[in-house]
């Protein structure tokens, strides 16, 4: 416990002072060929390892940046990590990466928030290809085509809609990582941001179960997911554990309580995600002695980790203004999370379109 209240105390620190810094546009200019992926890697699987193969197979001579979730080690889920992201990183550049930068602090935000500044980093970092993992189903392909034709792309209820046609694509829900396509190209179009022949989709592989990797995790025997992982990830997880660092499910419970128990209704309406009819309905049957209590008071919300999102807003109380104005800021500073060598920092540095990149 005393580890994630380290961790979440240094990263509402760094949130801040990221919040006060300003975007420097940088004066360098480089014909580097770039190419950024965003993922997780939690942890870093064959599927994200094929990923990274075919794209460095696609485009040689680039530098491959991956852009890892990071500040509050909460998932796009409001789930906490199964490693803290300097770990997360090590393993990336273990396998090929080239440069590991700090993506923005998804559990604290809403899918269309991190999706915006997502896009935002990658306009930074002058991208010059994204690879993006997809699942093959009925209908999909003309999506993808039509993305690569740098059509703006939105997301509807139950549709896919072609704004640049006015054609419904699809009158369909989209699994997951399908969905994060389709809201990722309609963010970039929303910034300006030409991404027409820059994406490089790749079919998801099969024969990886992120559940029998936690199993594994949490008993400590890797022997039925071997095959699933490369080797430098299980190794960098045995050694996690040894160390104490593995941090998957592990909650700053206090502070979630406090929040819960003693902010008032106006500053619980204005956290990040919340609304007046949650803020009332935790007002209301408060106080808390748990987090399975505080759960039932936790309205069923867009979606089906609604729960755990509101649970990460409580741990880490933000107001939903200063969310506003980070994003709008977004990215004030980049931070490099891990790099190859010395060679591949240079490199990145003056390709960017940011001087403020520091190290984490």
């Amino acid at each position: 416990m005393s580890q994630v209240q380290d961790i979440l105390k240094r990263d509402m620190e760094l949130f801040f002072k990221d919040l006060e810094c300003d975007y420097k546009i940088s004066k360098d200019s480089s014909d580097i060929n770039l190419v950024a992926d965003f993922t997780e890697y939690n942890p870093l699987h064959n599927g994200h390892f094929h990923c990274m193969k075919t794209a460095k197979h696609h485009f040689p001579n680039s530098l491959f940046v991956a852009v890892v979730p990071g500040l509050f080690e909460r998932s796009g889920r409001g789930i906490p990590y199964i490693l803290p992201r300097e770990l997360r990183a090590k393993i990336a550049i273990s396998v090929g990466a080239d440069i590991v930068v700090e993506g923005p602090p998804m559990g604290i935000m809403g899918s269309g928030q991190y999706s915006l500044c997502l896009c935002k980093m990658f306009k930074a970092l002058n991208t010059s290809h994204i690879p993006r993992g997809y699942k093959k189903v009925a209908g999909f392909d003309e999506i993808l085509k039509r993305i690569n034709m740098g059509h703006h792309i939105a997301p509807k209820p139950y549709k896919i809609v072609d704004k640049t046609t006015g054609e419904i694509l699809l009158k369909d829900k989209l699994e997951e990582d399908n969905y994060v396509i389709t809201s990722f190209a309609n963010s970039l179009s929303k910034i300006g941001f030409d991404f027409k022949d820059k994406f490089l989709f790749v079919e998801r592989i099969e024969g990886v179960s992120g559940t029998l990797i936690r199993q594994s995790i949490m008993e400590d025997n890797f022997t039925n997911v071997l095959n699933m992982m490369p080797s430098e990830t299980v190794e960098v997880l045995k050694q996690a554990i040894k160390d104490d660092s593995i941090i998957y499910g592990i909650r700053d419970v206090d502070s979630i309580l406090n929040t819960a128990n003693n902010f008032t209704f106006e500053q619980l309406a204005g956290l990040n995600l919340f609304n007046e009819k949650l803020a009332k309905n935790i007002v209301d049957n408060r106080s808390f002695d748990n987090l399975n209590d505080l759960k039932e008071s936790i309205l069923f919300g867009f979606s089906t980790h609604y729960k755990e999102r509101i649970l990460s807003i409580l741990e880490n109380p933000i107001k939903k203004s200063v969310v506003s104005e980070y994003i709008d800021g977004y990215p004030s500073n980049i931070r490099i999370l891990g790099y190859k060598n010395e060679e591949c920092l240079k490199k990145f540095k003056h390709k960017v379109n940011n001087e403020n990149i520091s190290l984490f």
